[in-house]
């Protein structure tokens, strides 16, 4: 009899998340995918970021461009891969590689202590800067897989609550490990836990196979199987440009990043005009990131699912891009750092929360083939292409004298087209998912999905 508040206890643990019991398992495992790996990334970003510093700043241009070159590069080295191997197999090696190279960088680090030569500094910078694009889209086209639209519309949150814990739990590590152990540590802790992930996509994996909770989608054959994807390495060109729906997608990750820049833009001229030493811009940018991830992790728990669960889809990818429009317009109007950091938070937190698992949600309406080749066009080519050509945009616009207000102003434009994107985009997914046959998230769900106390 003792055992009862025990044996009751997964229940009351998937309620709080917005799973199903049997589901579990999956959403625990989903996340603990996302935190090792987003902890990976925040380990290595500062030593990317030292690297850079190291390699010259006057290079970091380049390394930029490189960085973008380098993703070209590899896009068809990742097509052939869907193409030719089995998921099963694929998704691990993806983790294993990032081992591989983690444990070259080591051996190197471990030669040349912190100060390696210049070219090495340039090639790990480079590096990281692929591995984060890369991971992270093959993370979420694996995850659109295992789940169905509307075990993603309640789960997303949490699996993105995961990685964000992740993001806070790899700087804590790095501030204790680096001054005392130096960098080769980090490398070290980082291998660890890209290891961690196979083991978590091998029991995904298993769940999908067994557990009466895994959706089965009979309009998806290829995904009942572990047979390869198959078709051209280069589809996800293809596929992008012969779908409304993915050019959609591809537009609002576009105006997504247009978005991001400004803001970063702006923030970066206020710290520099306000703020007069780099240790006092260095603590204000460390409280933004502090509170960014502090607002956001209770947020993707407990509310993100069941925002999308009550109000769909189309709502969801609306708060973020109409939110935008209220902070530039107010930026417009009274430009001064500490409205621009609110802004910035919230936005931050936005994206985090809300905008980035609802942007997921949307490759679950999709074939296989599109999940995992588009996707990692949109999620690479099309980000890192953005960032570049928006700062561009960004400094022809302050070149013309437009001033912080001027620049606010066409923020609010960007965001304006950025919602109506996200409206479209909404209504076409309900539009591709309902003739399938699966339910869509927001609709027809019940009450118990939503509704239930916590």
């Amino acid at each position: 009899m003792r055992s009862r508040p025990l044996a009751g206890a997964p229940g009351a643990a998937a309620r709080l998340i917005g799973a199903r019991p049997d589901e579990l398992g999956a959403a625990l495992a989903g996340a603990g995918y996302g935190f090792c790996m987003m902890a990976a990334y925040y380990m290595l970003r500062p030593v990317r970021d030292a690297m850079g510093i190291a390699g010259g700043v006057e290079n970091l241009k380049y390394l930029f461009l490189l960085s973008f070159s380098a993703t070209l590069l590899v896009v068809p080295l990742y097509g052939w891969a869907c193409t030719h191997v089995s998921r099963s197999r694929f998704v691990p090696w993806v983790s294993l590689v990032m081992v591989a190279m983690v444990a070259a960088f080591f051996a190197v680090f471990s030669e040349t202590g912190d100060e390696p030569p210049a070219w090495v500094a340039q090639a790990f910078f480079v590096w990281v800067g692929v591995f984060n694009l890369f991971v992270l889209s093959v993370y979420w086209s694996f995850m659109a897989d295992v789940l169905s639209p509307e075990q993603a519309g309640r789960l997303f949150g949490f699996l993105a609550a995961g990685g964000s814990a992740g993001a806070v739990a790899g700087p804590a590590t790095t501030t204790l490990l680096a001054g005392r152990f130096g960098i080769d540590s980090l490398l070290l802790c980082a291998g660890v836990l890209l290891l961690a992930t196979v083991a978590l996509v091998r029991y995904l994996l298993h769940w999908e196979r067994v557990s009466p909770a895994s959706p089965h989608k009979p309009l998806s054959g290829p995904m009942q199987t572990d047979e390869p994807i198959g078709g051209n390495p280069l589809a996800g060109i293809s596929l992008l440009a012969g779908s409304r729906y993915l050019l959609g997608i591809g537009l609002f990750v576009l105006l997504f990043t247009a978005v991001g820049t400004f803001m970063y833009m702006q923030q970066a001229e206020l710290l520099r005009d306000t703020v007069a030493t780099s240790a006092e811009r260095t603590r204000v940018l460390a409280t933004v990131d502090l509170t960014v991830n502090a607002l956001c992790i209770p947020f993707q728990i407990f509310v993100t699912g069941r925002l999308v669960a009550r109000f769909g889809l189309t709502a969801v990818l609306l708060v973020v891009p109409v939110f935008m429009i209220g902070g530039f317009l107010a930026l417009a109007a009274a430009p001064g750092l500490m409205l621009l950091i609110a802004v910035q938070v919230l936005r931050r937190a936005g994206d985090y929360a809300i905008t980035r698992p609802a942007r997921e949600l949307l490759f679950t309406a999709l074939p296989k083939e599109s999940r995992f080749k588009a996707k990692n066009v949109i999620d690479t080519v099309i980000y890192r292409g953005g960032d570049a050509a928006n700062a561009w945009l960004y400094a022809l616009l302050a070149s013309a004298g437009l001033g912080l207000a001027g620049t606010a102003a066409a923020g609010v434009v960007i965001a304006t087209v950025w919602a109506g994107v996200a409206w479209r985009l909404g209504s076409q997914f309900s539009r591709v998912v309902e003739p399938q046959g699966r339910p869509v998230p927001g609709r027809g769900l019940p009450a118990q999905d939503h509704d239930e106390p916590v």
